[in-house]
């Protein structure tokens, strides 16, 4: 009987092993589908890949698992996702893999790869210092259709053991249906970034068509570029009028501050792109971005506009060893920037039609004024001029010259609006400088001086004695407000006659005797450098009058 017993107990063990492995299978199997459920009810792509790693590392019972993703040129990793490695761990490591030794042989050749000692194989490229001992390896290429998107990476199993083909064969399905989740998160991922450009596009257009200004829109644009591109960095920057130099106009994240009007030559990525109007992607945007001191990773850099339309560039960065921008991105962005150049001219060209519009207002304004007007001031001057002679009190005549004088001050003070308004110059013209240089100075002093234009300042005075006027303008306003002490300041500046005349008044304390100011040592020097005379006086009734003349070159010299 003792014979019989034994073979029915190894029966009974036989079977009681089956069933064990049994169940062992359905167990596996009953996680695979768990991990399949997980990883697809997800549709952010960074959620799926972590969590495919962690599936795949407890399927395979792995102590460490990775997930390396491809390169567009197939020949490198772009982003490495790991579980089981710890922050110190980390950051002893100092970088992540690149795809060289083993991780590159599944690059080169996308198949199941088990292995029982990573170090012993010949493609081994080793481990760095400070990165934990690994032995037994288990790779799995992950397809999303036709393409390898990246490889799963898993080594050491908890009991020690070597990785079976039972492993392999399920990590290899999980790879299987991780793909078709990759490819629902990346085209979720597609659509809501599409979403959102066309959204940034609508909200630019608005912005520009409804009469906003220029600068705030650009700002706008780097604004929402660096966002929907997931970058760190946006800039856009427009080519000068000779298109040999760029001027960064907005820029957006951190380090921006440092390209707030910065210039760069066109020799980099950027004149490539403007030039050619193709849109460039670099893995290692420091090639193309070596200018104030920023250090960037991934860059992507798209003509704003094309052909000869094209205005400038976008460009959008990554921090270093960030993830490489994609295709998806560069066609999003270059449709973007396509609209933003079309929105940019259209606003461009109605701001030219409002500035017709008001040029020819001003222009019918100033013609009224000098025939109408003027003519009418002089007529009524010649008129009391006629009176004085056949008046017989001198108190009548005192009262009389004093009206004619008044009449041709004001004469004065229209001809010098007339010149204004019908000076067609932009933002760069001495008028304006001189008004924005008065604007600006006016918080110091504490109230408005008073200040007259007359004659052809933006037709005959030369750029040179612009430039010094303007300097001497600023310097006579500011002595002012720093040593005056006064509460009224009247400033003209008078052209005719050969000459430029610039006069500033105030009522303040005025110049003690013997007083030597830096401030009025550089006027006299720049009047002299011009030919020109500095003269500071007594103001009736106190205060000083400070007068700065230069020539100006005749018609046939300017």
């Amino acid at each position: 009987m003792s014979l019989p017993q034994l073979r029915l107990d190894d029966l009974l063990s036989e079977l009681q092993a089956r069933l064990e492995a049994a169940r062992a299978t359905r167990d596996r199997v009953h996680a695979l589908l768990e991990a399949v459920v997980s990883i697809g009810s997800d549709l952010d792509l960074e959620t799926v890949l972590r969590r495919l790693v962690g599936a795949a590392t407890t399927l395979a019972d792995a102590r460490y698992g990775a997930l390396g993703v491809i390169a567009e040129d197939r020949e490198r990793l772009v982003q490495f996702i790991t579980v089981g490695v710890g922050e110190q761990e980390i950051g002893a490591i100092g970088h992540w893999p690149e795809g060289h030794g083993i991780l590159g042989l599944l690059i080169k050749q996308p198949q199941a790869l088990r292995l029982p000692d990573l170090g012993a194989h010949p493609e081994s490229y080793g481990f760095p210092p400070g990165h934990p001992p690994m032995r037994g390896f288990l790779g799995v290429p992950i397809r999303v259709r036709d393409e390898v998107f990246g490889n799963l990476y898993l080594t050491e199993k908890r009991d020690g053991r070597e990785f079976e083909e039972e492993d392999e064969v399920v990590v290899s399905a999980l790879a299987t249906a991780a793909g078709v989740a990759i490819e629902n998160a990346r085209l979720y991922d597609l659509a809501r970034r599409r979403e959102r450009w066309l959204e940034t596009s609508a909200e630019i257009s608005t912005a520009l068509l409804s009469g906003g200004e220029a600068g705030p829109v650009v700002e706008l644009v780097a604004r929402r570029v660096r966002e929907v591109a997931d970058g760190t960095l946006a800039m856009v920057a427009l080519a000068e009028t000779e298109g040999d130099e760029f001027a960064v106009v907005a820029a957006d994240g951190s380090e921006a501050r440092k390209l707030a009007g910065a210039r760069f030559a066109d020799a980099g990525v950027a004149g490539r792109v403007f030039s050619e109007g193709r849109a460039t992607r670099l893995e290692d945007g420091r090639s193309g971005f070596a200018f104030a001191d920023v250090v960037v990773g991934p860059l992507l850099v798209v003509p704003l506009g094309t052909g000869s339309a094209a205005r400038g560039v976008v460009m959008v960065a990554r921090e270093p060893q960030g993830a490489v921008f994609d295709d998806g991105t560069q066609r999003l962005l270059e449709a973007f920037a396509g609209q933003a150049a079309v929105a940019l001219e259209l606003a461009e060209r109605r701001r030219d039609a409002e500035r017709v519009a008001l040029l020819e207002d001003r222009d019918r304004i100033a013609r009224d004024l000098h025939d109408t007007v003027i003519q009418r001031l002089f007529a009524t001057a010649m008129t009391l001029l006629a009176a004085i002679k056949i008046t017989q009190k001198r108190e009548v005549a005192v009262r009389v010259q004093r009206a004619v004088d008044d009449l041709d001050d004001t004469v004065r003070q229209i001809r010098s609006t007339v010149f204004a308004l019908q000076s067609h110059a932009g933002e760069g013209s001495l008028r304006s400088r001189i008004h924005v240089l008065v604007d600006g100075v006016t918080e110091q002093l504490g109230y408005a001086p008073s200040v007259r234009l007359d004659g052809l300042l933006d037709t005959i005075v030369p750029d040179e004695v612009a430039n010094h006027l303007v300097a001497v303008v600023r310097e006579a306003l500011s002595n002012v407000a720093r040593h005056a002490e006064a509460d009224r300041a009247e400033m003209s500046v008078d052209v005719g006659d050969g000459e430029l005349v610039l006069r500033v008044t105030d009522d303040g304390v005025g110049i003690a005797p013997g007083e030597h100011r830096g401030g009025l040592r550089n006027m006299a020097r720049r009047a002299q450098d011009l030919g020109g005379t500095l003269e500071t006086a007594d103001a009736p009734g106190g205060g000083t009058v400070l007068t700065w003349r230069v020539p100006l070159p005749a018609d046939d010299d300017a």
